[in-house]
């Protein structure tokens, strides 16, 4: 039994140096010996030479690590970018606009936001009023709702910059009305512009005597700007405009009524189509009273308002 024992060592023997040598006996015995069974499994088991390699897992982290570097250049890159725009603008309105010690104090847009409204209620008590007659809109076309919608928004827009703001009322205006829906359309934050919105005619609002209604038709120019007055512009556009209507319904009701002193500052230009009209869009009505507000200067406001298509210039420019 021992013999047998002994000769069935040796043939395991030779078996596994066979295997190891790379000569394994015929497949036609009982099977691998256990022995050759376990140098296979080492053999499956053994971690492949690319999963294994630091070399390649250097090489995908350093493609990450190159990825992320420039994202985070480009990152840097605009913000270098922004911050020089800024720098640009900054310079910009220190020239137009210089301190006396040569420096532009910057502020947060909160601030600005609160000192604009911080000016414009002062004028709700004590600045000039300027009312914008909406009460003969309702003849008016989709565009020319449009327009006037647009120069609400300008107008508005003006006064906000102004250093010294009128207080704006929108009077003959009800909400759900059609130029009403298209300011809303148009006119971002339009529902929280820092102005009377009513319905009622302005000769209804305002005590008659405290009204002058502005209109091109009239006989008297403007002087100047008084404070406990109220200056009404009719809300019409170009298209809509009928001859003397402001200034019949001004007639009507008994109010005051006077023109901007074109007439007086400005001359008639010669052009092609021979083409001169003092009839202007609200928005620059009210961009030559705020000028002539600020400086008392009435060719300096008109220059500002009235465009060369106009057909008028300054007494001054005329060669």
């Amino acid at each position: 039994m021992d013999r047998t024992w002994e000769e069935s060592a040796q043939r395991t023997d030779s078996q596994v140096l066979q295997a190891q040598n790379g000569f394994p006996e015929d497949a036609s015995e009982d099977g691998l010996s256990e022995s050759f069974r376990l140098l296979q499994i080492d053999v499956e088991y053994e971690p492949r030479e690319e999963e294994a390699s630091p070399a390649n897992s250097a090489a995908w982290s350093s493609k990450n690590v190159q990825r992320k570097q420039r994202r985070w250049e480009r990152i840097v890159s605009s913000k270098k970018s922004k911050r020089k725009q800024e720098k640009e603008r900054r310079r910009a309105r220190r020239a137009e606009h210089p301190d006396d010690d040569g420096t532009c104090p910057q502020h947060s847009k909160r601030f600005l936001k609160a000192l604009t409204k911080e000016r414009l209620l002062e004028a709700k008590h004590s600045g000039p009023r300027l009312c914008v007659d909406l009460s003969m809109t309702h003849h008016m076309s989709k565009k020319e709702l449009s327009r006037l919608a647009g120069q609400i928004r300008r107008l508005y827009g003006s006064n906000k910059k102004a250093s010294r703001p009128f207080w704006l009322c929108l009077t003959g205006f009800s909400a759900g009305s059609p130029l009403y829906e298209e300011c809303l359309r148009m006119n971002d934050g339009f529902s929280s512009y820092l102005l009377d919105v009513m319905e009622e005619d302005c000769v209804s609002c305002f005590p008659l005597e405290a009204l002058v209604y502005l209109t091109p038709d009239s006989e008297h120019p403007l002087e100047d700007i008084d404070l406990n007055t109220v200056y009404v512009i009719g809300g019409l556009v170009d298209e809509s405009i009928q001859k003397k209507v402001t200034f019949q319904k001004a007639r009507e009701h008994s109010v005051k009524t006077a023109r901007l002193p074109i007439q007086e500052y400005m001359v008639r230009r010669q052009n092609e189509k021979n083409y001169h009209s003092e009839i202007l869009a609200i928005n620059q009505v009210f961009d030559i009273l705020s000028a002539y507000f600020e400086t008392h200067n009435w060719p300096e406001a008109l220059k500002k308002g009235v465009s060369p298509g106009k057909g008028y210039v300054l007494q001054d420019s005329v060669e």
